[in-house]
């Protein structure tokens, strides 16, 4: 496969950092508003901001992690040089979708979401003026790109990322164990929806779930790029909770139960969706499945 094109959303290789970076803010208009007139004034078709396009799990077990994934999903990894270092990406297919990392110390295994942006610096200012938390500050990645994290004012990570090359493009038909959805479970949606919209510029749908209250769906245009839900348990840190794309959720979640993960939300149904499980791996991340309704014609 061509390395370049594979190496293209290689995720940053840095611990998080646990106390916010001493970074000079810029004046608090030009924080807020230049993310917003670069998308206006922009046009480079290669780019797709508000799009995730990057997934990379962390954890302190990466082989005990590979040997979960890998028979549940299909997928495979190959480790890429990186200077001196390596990186471990995963591979659906022959597509680059995500790598592996470790995790530094004291923290708790996870998946880690990337979002692009058309400017690093300039959303990473805005994102901490906004009430956010710096967890990296921009920095380069050789001639992969540039990134940054943060933690949003509700405490969920997300890590910013323009990619030297553009983003992946859109696709009408997801394939079968690639990222299809990525939903952020907060404890106040309000806050994480203004922040959000204002941040990367998204417009929102809603949906009503009944019991379970409003379902929140991010836009950019009409393309949907994620989703918001209260978290039904206080207690839980807020995170973005990605989803892979299944042929049958019964089976993928019996599969997992049998690699040893867990199942914290059994198969359901959501009506017109599909049929969705949420797992613990067996290094104790979250992740989501789904078998979506056939699409209409």
């Amino acid at each position: 496969m061509n390395r370049r094109l594979a190496a293209l959303f290689i995720a940053p290789i840095l611990a998080y950092v646990e106390s916010m970076l001493d970074v000079a803010p810029a004046p608090l208009e030009r924080q807020l508003d230049q993310p917003m007139r670069l998308e206006r004034i922009c046009t480079m078709a290669s780019y797709l901001p508000g799009k995730f396009v990057w997934f990379e799990h962390v954890s302190h077990d990466l082989p005990k992690a590979r040997a979960f994934y890998e028979p549940l999903f299909g997928w495979h990894v190959e480790r890429m040089p990186m200077g001196a270092q390596s990186y471990d990406m995963i591979l659906n297919g022959n597509t680059g979708i995500g790598g592996l990392r470790s995790a530094p110390t004291g923290a708790t295994s996870h998946w880690a979401s990337y979002v692009s942006v058309l400017d690093v610096d300039a959303s990473y200012a805005a994102a901490l003026a906004a009430g956010a938390k710096g967890l990296s500050a921009p920095l380069d990645h050789g001639p992969v790109g540039r990134g940054a994290t943060i933690a949003d004012p509700t405490g969920a990570p997300l890590s910013l990322w323009k990619g030297t090359d553009g983003d992946p493009p859109d696709v009408d038909d997801t394939p079968t164990s690639g990222w299809i959805w990525n939903e952020l479970w907060t404890p106040d949606v309000k806050k994480a929806l203004a922040f959000y919209e204002r941040l990367l510029g998204y417009s929102r749908d809603s949906m009503d779930m009944g019991e379970q209250g409003t379902y929140y769906l991010l836009k950019t245009g009409d393309k949907s790029r994620g989703g918001v839900i209260q978290s039904s348990d206080p207690s839980a840190s807020p995170m973005w909770l990605p989803y892979v794309k299944v042929a049958d959720c019964d089976v993928s979640a019996g599969k997992a139960k049998k690699l040893g993960g867990q199942t914290l939300v059994p198969p359901t149904d959501i009506p017109t969706i599909g049929r969705f499980a949420i797992l613990l791996d067996t290094v104790g991340a979250a992740v989501a499945i789904i078998k979506p309704e056939p699409m209409s014609s």
